[in-house]
């Protein structure tokens, strides 16, 4: 038989022995008309408990249902080992409402069962797919899904009750970024990955020493290709099998939270990659995608751009949003690339894209999208965080909805990343000529909720890691990366540090391998960590570091014209001014003695902090006894005193009777 005349067969057999399942008695279906009408309406922020694989019983057998958006498919059955694979013995219905769903149950097949979806398109195209809702995977290289629930008894009620707080903008936030694949290896056999569990083991201890608020985990959805990262997806709804089960991965999220840490996850609703057993082209039609490459394929990273513009996918994304929210308790989204959703000519040379419908760049679809998603993710779990990486300059990414922005949460400071990197990298001889790219960034600070990142895009490609970037001798290293934390750590905004930063990681991130833990028994390496520890509980203990972090009431300049010396002194304030901090930044290894600062008012000042002290590996020159100021106008305030400025280190001072 002929290509052709078996899919008419096909067809024929569709209509001939699965009948209307409106009419058919004991039709299982999990979709009401509301379902229907709320999927095609871009509004259904639940779809994950209507598609895919569920466990349900029929008249006293247990089977499962299955349920597949494919309205460009003439035949769509299931096929798995339960059934030799055979693509004409388990065939499924179209419903009868003209949404493209195709529904059936099956009996006996039940949780763990392997299975994949064969469709033909009404062209006559074969095609073997992964179900899009599948809640897990195969390892791979093999790619079917499996059936699987998501039930787990959490243990995280306190955590739950209290998180809003948390995740508040007025509290701290200071976040471990962590590839989990390649945070820790199996000594005996690093090419093993370690399982959820065993992740849990070492890395909830670690940032619970370390001081962290959140961590944030690179994407733990299902992907094919290890040196994307996880962020070229075929799995929106399955954990990677790689690590195990989804009840492994809740567990190391509950964890966490029992540990009183948080858990942002990377999202990626802007690509997909074009795996045949994917979203691609999923019924033969671009289906979740654009047809004219120009809209729908992006040419940095050779994927799929998903169609905004349809109404079924805003739902499949947004559904996937709420999924990760709902069943894996997480406590944020950091959404991936949202530049590129957001302009038509991201990284398009003239002629390659198509301007909307007034005849500008802007994504008229992905703008509608992020702002659904926003307002559906806030109303759903007002206590959880969204964060963009978004780096241009497209006004209002993290203000609410009601006032015409994104809704985004936060938003990652780029700008602030790029000027504070290459003013480091300087030689400190020639950084007075470049002091304005470490002032700058308080022009821009509170036109955005931001989060200031040192993420894993900057330890990557050739761009060296953190300490490799420092400028001088090994000991300067050390002191300029310890010094830059500390720039961090007091500015205002939310923190992110990407994993071996904390420690100074001497080579690039690899994916493929473990961090090199063993640089831990170097006193340089150790005094960074150990650094980055009292950064983590000074912050967490100076309501003026962030309780105001997003607001200018929340920071002062005292002294910005000090080129010579490199020298920059702000104050951090809270909404107690006696709460107050000072930070004094020396910029150059050159040691600054009995050097005058300006403070509000006369009194004693203590140091709390001081960069340089000797178990950072620092020279231990520290300002130990209280600073009396004098009645002496300085920096144009009516009091000053005088202090030890230790070479490349900085110093935070607060008031002796607070």
């Amino acid at each position: 038989m002929n290509k052709k005349n078996s899919l008419a067969k096909r067809a024929s057999d569709v209509s001939a022995v699965l009948k209307d399942s409106s009419s058919e008695p004991g039709h299982i279906s999990r979709f009401t008309e509301l379902d229907i009408h709320l999927f095609k309406e871009g509004k259904h922020y639940r779809l994950y408990e209507k598609f895919g694989a569920h466990v349900m019983e029929q008249n006293g057998v247990v089977g499962t249902y299955f349920a597949v958006w494919a309205p460009n498919a003439a035949y769509v059955a299931v096929i798995g080992n339960f059934n030799g694979w055979n693509r004409g013995s388990s065939p499924m219905k179209p419903r009868w409402d003209g949404s493209g769903i195709w529904e059936t149950w099956l009996p006996d097949v039940g949780t763990n069962e392997v299975y994949k979806y064969f469709l033909t398109s009404k062209s006559g195209e074969d095609l073997e797919k992964s179900d899009p809702y599948a809640f897990w995977t195969e390892v791979a290289p093999r790619t079917a899904s499996i059936v699987r629930d998501t039930f787990y008894e959490w243990n995280d009620t306190e955590w739950m009750q209290y998180r809003g707080e948390k995740n508040a903008l007025n509290a701290p936030i200071s976040v471990y970024e962590v590839h989990l694949d390649s945070w820790s290896r199996d000594p005996s056999d690093p090419e093993r990955h370690l399982t959820w569990n065993e992740i849990a083991a070492g890395l909830v201890p670690y940032v619970q020493e370390m001081g962290y608020t959140h961590v944030e985990f690179m994407p733990v959805m299902e992907y094919p290709y290890p040196p994307s990262w996880g962020y070229q997806i075929t799995g929106y709804f399955s954990c990677s099998s790689r690590n195990g089960t989804p009840q492994e991965l809740m567990y190391l999220i509950d964890e966490l939270h029992r540990a009183g840490i948080g858990v942002f996850l990377d999202w990626v609703p802007s690509h997909f990659p074009g795996d045949l057993h994917g979203l691609f082209r999923f019924d033969g039609t671009a289906l979740y995608e654009h047809e004219d490459p120009r809209l729908g394929y992006h040419p940095d990273w050779k994927s799929y751009i998903f169609n905004y513009g349809r109404f079924e996918v805003c739902s499949f994304l947004i559904s996937n949003a709420l999924f990760w929210l709902d069943r894996y308790h997480v406590d944020g989204l950091r959404v991936d690339a949202v530049a590129s959703m957001l302009y038509l000519d991201y990284s398009r040379k003239e002629g390659e894209w198509i301007p909307n419908r007034f005849g500008g760049r802007e994504n008229l679809e992905a703008i509608a999208f992020l702002r659904e998603l926003n307002s559906a993710v806030y109303a759903a779990f007002p206590d959880v965080q969204t964060i963009a990486e978004e780096s241009t300059a497209f006004p209002g990414v993290s203000r609410p909805t009601y006032v015409g922005g994104l809704g985004f949460g936060m938003k990652w400071m780029m700008g602030w990343m790029h000027d504070t990197l290459n003013y480091f990298e300087k030689n400190p001889a020639f950084r007075k000529w470049h002091q304005d790219q470490l002032t700058f960034s308080m022009v821009y600070a509170f036109s955005e909720n931001f989060m200031l990142p040192l993420s894993h895009d900057e330890v990557v490609y050739g761009k060296k890691s953190l300490l490799e970037k420092m400028p001088g001798d090994d000991w300067q290293r050390f002191a300029n990366l310890r010094l830059l934390f500390t720039y961090m750590f007091t500015h205002p905004g939310a923190k992110l540090m990407f994993m071996g930063g904390e420690f100074g990681q001497y080579g690039e991130w690899n994916f493929a391998r473990s961090l090199d833990w063993h640089l831990l028994e170097n006193a340089g390496n150790k005094g960074v960590r150990e650094c980055v520890k009292a950064l983590n509980r000074l912050y967490r203990s100076e309501p003026a570091l962030y309780e105001l972090s997003f607001s200018p009431e929340g920071f002062e300049w005292i002294d910005t014209q000090d080129r010579e010396n490199s020298v920059l002194i702000y104050s951090r304030k809270g909404t107690d001014s006696v709460n107050d901090l000072i930070i004094v930044l020396n910029l150059t290894p050159v040691p600054r003695q009995k050097y005058r600062v300006g403070v509000p008012e006369d009194g004693e000042w203590r140091e709390i902090f001081n960069s340089d002290r000797a178990e950072f590996f620092g020279s231990g020159h520290t300002n130990g006894t209280p600073l009396k100021s004098q009645e002496l106008v300085w920096h144009g305030r009516n009091a000053s005193l005088e202090m030890d400025l230790p070479s490349l280190a900085a110093i935070v001072l607060k008031r002796q009777d607070s």
